[in-house]
């Protein structure tokens, strides 16, 4: 069973926590996604063996948090992966961001750098509710959103997925990509050549626009978005190492 976390904002995060040394470990999961995924297990079982803190949660909406999954947005599960790191760990931490998880670790990146001892990202995808889906949406599905405050998309997961004017417009409030992007800490970025879901040409599009003095790409040809086979982990706890070392 989880523990929870009662936020500022009236939401109860669940959350798994292992104590140990630092910096510590915080997962940051992806779109509809929660901490019960591979990734997140396969780097509590690493950070165990390690000795390391580590710490995953369920952004709200998501997994076993509070809320409904289609009222949230960018900036809510922003402020529920603030309040985790403040209040369940200590010193710096390593962030590893997943997908839309890559996103919300450059907003913390941005917004409480002094927490940071580094980044590691899986398949990032900022800016994606403007860039991708935004962008993605014909003229019709873009005026049924203004009109009707949401759109249903068909889901290859199942039932549709609702896209809401608040994702939307939340989304354009927390954008990375547009304003400088400071990274005064090491930085790795792991991205699949096959990945169907975020394009390697976003991650070089970041790497692009990041700045800092330690940022390094890896692409990995054959690669999808859920990065997950033995090799993959293998490279995303190196990445942890490699960041942690660095400081």
């Amino acid at each position: 069973m989880p523990d929870y976390l009662d936020t500022d904002q009236g939401r109860r995060i669940a959350y798994h926590r292992t104590d140990g040394t630092g910096p510590g470990v915080v997962f940051l999961g992806g779109f509809r996604s929660d901490m019960t995924g591979t990734k997140a297990q396969y780097l509590e079982e690493w950070a165990r063996a390690q000795g390391r803190a580590f710490l995953r949660f369920d952004y709200s909406g998501h997994g076993q948090s509070s809320g409904a999954f289609d009222e949230g947005c960018i900036g809510d599960w922003m402020q529920d992966a603030m309040a985790a790191v403040q209040a369940l760990t200590e010193g710096p931490q390593v962030l590893v961001g997943s997908s839309m998880g890559g996103w919300i670790a450059l907003l913390l990146a941005r917004a409480m750098p002094e927490r940071l001892a580094g980044l590691v990202t899986i398949a990032a995808a900022p800016d994606f509710t403007e860039d991708s889906m935004w962008a993605g949406f014909d003229a019709e599905q873009q005026v049924t959103l203004e009109g009707e405050g949401q759109i249903a998309l068909p889901s290859e997961y199942g039932e549709a997925l609702v896209i809401t004017k608040r994702l939307i417009e939340d989304g354009r409030d927390h954008l990375v990509l547009r304003d400088p992007l400071a990274l005064p800490f090491p930085v790795r970025m792991l991205q699949g050549t096959a990945d169907a879901d975020v394009d390697m040409s976003l991650a070089l599009r970041l790497l692009d626009h990041a700045q800092g003095a330690d940022i390094r790409l890896t692409l990995v040809k054959g690669a999808d978005h859920r990065f997950s086979d033995a090799a993959c982990l293998e490279m995303i706890t190196a990445a942890v190492q490699d960041v942690s070392h660095a400081v």
